[in-house]
């Protein structure tokens, strides 16, 4: 789901391709099911942060030692804060839009920051704090609605969820990922009903967008090894594979997961979180998907 959180300039990753066959393996000792066996699985080099990214971090470091005005400090708190979130350190990430939010309690991205953050480590009432702090400073924030849908998604407050994410889809209706969110939220209201909306919803997506295929395997119109075979083709001139195939490895994890293979979904979200795309909320997400699985195996 590209752009859909941070402003900054994706990673350049160096990707490398390995064709393997092998078996998605996991705990089936746990519940007694055998995975399915898929080849042609496609691995990429995890995407490595830009040697520029570094260089802007120590120049970041500097210019915080100056003196500098209350708003100045807030907004090269948060560009520095937003430079840790983009290379994966979260935690310094979450201390620096804390800080600029205490020299600038009006920075509705920074806000917007933390409810991810907070819904990443799943402390949802911080989450939801953050995001109606974000919405009231900007109450058309182009991601706020999507992002406090998606906490709404993980705390298991679906109708709110879906009330957020078709107010998000209705904004631009021709954006795949909004598509696809929506309907994640609505299978768990009323799988028929929300099949039907993805069904009219799809009908608005261009056919040759990635994200249109990703709708056709919820749908079923698109069998599994038709997307796997699917997902390396026809990238994009700003496009990078790393890049597709974290949000296609966590996609498929959530088809797994409706078709109540939760082995088969966990090795899926691996492979998302091993493309290390930090930016992505496919990668976000993908380790909250893996806590949750476990969670339910250890339940039965």
């Amino acid at each position: 789901m590209k752009g859909i959180i941070m402003q900054l300039v994706r990673f350049h990753a160096v990707v490398g391709l390995a064709i393997v066959s092998m078996f998605l393996s996991g705990c089936a000792s746990l519940v007694g099911q055998q995975p399915s066996a898929i080849s042609q699985l496609v691995l990429a080099e995890p995407e490595r942060a830009e040697f520029r990214y570094e260089i802007e971090l120590a120049r970041l470091d500097q210019v915080l030692t100056e003196d500098l005005s209350p708003e100045q400090r807030a907004e090269l708190y948060y560009r520095r804060g937003a430079l840790y979130d983009a290379v994966g350190l979260s935690t310094l990430a979450r201390m620096d839009f804390t800080r600029a939010l205490e020299y600038n309690p009006r920075l509705a991205d920074a806000y917007n920051f933390l409810g991810i953050q907070y819904t990443q480590l799943q402390e949802f009432d911080y989450a939801y704090e953050a995001f109606d702090s974000a919405i009231e400073l900007e109450p058309k924030h182009n991601y706020a609605y999507l992002n406090r849908g998606i906490a709404e998604y993980y705390d298991s407050r679906y109708e709110l969820s879906k009330e957020d994410l078709e107010y998000h889809l209705e904004r631009e209706p021709s954006d795949p990922y909004r598509v696809i969110w929506l309907y994640l939220t609505s299978v768990d209201i009323n799988a028929e009903n929300a099949k039907s909306t993805l069904r009219q919803n799809i009908n608005e997506l261009n056919k040759s967008d990635w994200g249109y295929q990703i709708a056709q395997l919820f749908l079923g119109n698109l069998h599994v090894d038709e997307f796997l075979e699917k997902m390396t083709q026809q990238l994009g001139e700003d496009e990078q594979l790393t890049e597709r195939l974290c949000e296609a490895y966590f996609y498929l994890g959530k088809y797994m997961q409706l078709k109540n293979k939760p082995l088969d979904a966990m090795n899926y979200f691996k492979l998302a979180l091993s493309t290390n795309v930090y930016e992505f909320v496919e990668h976000r997400y993908a380790s909250v998907e893996l806590d949750r699985i476990r969670q339910s195996l250890i339940n039965r």
